[in-house]
């Protein structure tokens, strides 16, 4: 298994760039589009980093903005960086295309932090439990589907201990619930263990803390951050047939105070193995 990180994170730098550069030549999405002769769905997926890009069109859209040579010629080299494929390109139509954007991110962030009220996360998940998530959530799967798509799940769990590029910071909030609803005793052990990783943190939001931020917003959701400022930050949250992404300021810094407001409600790391412990043992 390969530890790249694919393409997404420079489509979305090469995007963010571009999206600049029309903006400060004051063009609209549809103006700049019917210069190029290209949809203006095409132009939106080039801006959003949802393609990859050849040189010569960037080199077209940096003409049509005017921009100097040496932006030009720095763009045109980062459009080379948006050929190149994750892993997980591997695995088809195993993964939803609103869904591969993530694991691409996720592969590219140098932190994580997960809420998760209702299930174990994939990162943390077993291939029984991964299994049983695929049968349950998407019935109308095959048996190879279900297993196509367990493979890439687990492939997923390399970068926690990956080290090149180095592993990730991950931390993960889970809400009581999630032990206690169609988890064994394997799987929680795995949780223990995974979370003893010196860059995996694992807490819980114990039944005794009654109502919290996170209960109140809109379900599970993971904030990415990125070395260096490369990239800023992005929210994402799922759902049954597609995907959120935020990467707004305000939006990213709502879901930060929910972030710090629900860190001092749980468990400690210590308390919080002790407790999924306890729940094993059930």
């Amino acid at each position: 298994m390969t530890t790249d990180t694919g393409s997404t994170v420079p489509r979305r730098q090469l995007g963010r760039y571009l999206r600049q550069l029309r903006e400060e030549a004051r063009m609209t999405v549809k103006a700049a589009a019917d210069a190029l002769e290209w949809s203006t769905p095409k132009m939106w997926r080039i801006e959003t980093g949802a393609t990859s890009m050849r040189s010569l069109d960037v080199e077209a859209m940096c003409r049509l903005y005017t921009a100097s040579p040496e932006i030009t010629e720095a763009l045109m080299g980062l459009a080379k960086e948006t050929k190149a494929r994750g892993w997980w390109h591997s695995y088809g139509d195993a993964i939803p295309e609103w869904f591969e954007l993530y694991v691409g991110l996720e592969a590219g962030a140098s932190r994580l932090r997960k809420y998760e009220p209702l299930l174990i996360p994939g990162l943390l998940q077993t291939k029984a439990y991964a299994t049983q998530v695929y049968e349950i959530g998407r019935p109308d799967m095959t048996a190879e589907e279900v297993d196509r798509g367990v493979a890439v799940r687990l492939g997923r769990q390399a970068l926690l201990t990956r080290t090149m590029p180095r592993a990730p910071q991950v931390d993960i909030m889970l809400d009581e619930a999630v032990l206690r609803r169609g988890v064994d005793a394997e799987q929680l052990n795995h949780v223990v263990t995974v979370s003893r990783q010196p860059n995996v943190s694992v807490r819980v939001l114990p039944f005794g803390v009654g109502l919290h931020r996170a209960g109140l917003a809109n379900g599970a959701f993971t904030i990415l951050d990125f070395d260096g400022g490369s990239e800023p930050s992005i929210i994402y949250s799922d759902g049954l047939t597609g995907a959120l992404y935020l990467d707004k300021p305000a939006e990213v810094a709502a879901y930060g105070d929910v972030w710090s407001a629900i860190e001092k409600k749980a468990l400690s790391e210590a308390q919080s193995r002790k407790l999924i412990a306890s729940v094993a043992g059930e």
